[in-house]
């Protein structure tokens, strides 16, 4: 059975999940199976899109435009509340924001952001693509989604306006949100398979991979030791690491989880910002 390919994204919140691929007893049995490489959220989709990946922690956003995937149960990077890392920054106030430049990592953050501002916050606004330099993007636009490290490391005093899209999607729909997910592309694993097919059997199999390694990530001896290895990479406290990983970010893709997913894809639909998907909280 050849090595299935593993794109994953190297950001902080998703040290824990790949716990047993760095630090665990079984590491050396993994790099067998599995071969790792790491990317941001976007590049980690169009790697399942093109086939040069078999498994993605993919934005949920790209589920919706990659035909042939398998969701694999149980592990989610979400939020129950504030996520503190998907942030909307402005000088100005949201009722001056005309522009808004999308940080171009992660299509689930700027189809959120669409969907807040079209139903919630004012109606669409004007939208251009940026690199993630938030001075840079504030200079051409009058707002920026920014996502992920840089939007953790944000000094919020100094700006008006910073909307966490997590809470602002809770306080609006009563749901957790849901950021990215484990997907493995069907036929990759049907051919990992030996022509057996993604059968349920070897989808449970492949998840119980992912969900023990999240498990361990999260054991708070892993947590601790991830967050003192961050913390100074990010400029970040170890305990503002440690709440992030253990407060702001959910990893469970559980049922309500399930449920605000649903409900994402038909907003984004309702919105244009996606075509119609068929995920369905009952087959997960």
């Amino acid at each position: 059975m050849r090595r299935l390919r593993i794109s994953a994204i190297s950001y902080l919140n998703t040290a824990p999940l790949m716990w047993d691929f760095e630090h665990g007893e079984t590491r050396e049995q993994l790099q067998e199976q599995f071969d790792v490489t790491y990317t941001i959220p976007s590049a980690c989709a169009d790697a399942l899109r093109s086939g040069t990946a078999d498994i993605g922690i993919i934005p949920v956003a790209a589920y919706a435009t990659i035909p042939g995937l398998v969701v694999l149960p149980g592990v989610a990077i979400a939020s129950l509340n504030a996520v503190r890392s998907i942030l909307l920054v402005s000088r100005k106030p949201l009722d001056e924001v005309k522009t808004v430049a999308l940080d171009t990592s992660s299509m689930t953050s700027v189809v959120l952001c669409k969907i807040l501002l079209a139903k919630w916050l004012d109606g669409a606004r004007e939208y251009r693509s940026m690199a993630p330099e938030l001075e840079t993007m504030l200079a051409s636009c009058d707002a920026a989604l920014l996502i992920g490290d840089p939007a953790l490391l944000i000094q919020r005093t100094s700006y008006p306006t910073v909307i966490d899209l997590a809470e602002e999607w809770r306080k609006h729909t009563g749901k957790p949100f849901v950021f990215a997910f484990w997907a493995v592309r069907e036929e990759a694993l049907a051919e990992a398979q030996a022509g057996a097919g993604a059968s349920r059997d070897a989808v449970a199999r492949l998840a119980e991979v992912f969900q023990r390694s999240r498990d361990h990530g999260l054991a708070p001896e892993s947590v601790q030791s991830i967050a003192n290895e961050w913390a100074p990479r990010l400029g970040m406290s170890v305990g503002e690491v440690t709440r992030y990983l253990t407060v702001n970010i959910h990893y469970s893709l559980d049922k309500p989880c399930r449920e605000g997913l649903r409900l994402f894809y038909d907003y984004a639909e309702e919105c244009g910002a996606l075509p119609a998907t068929n995920f369905s909280p009952e087959d997960v």
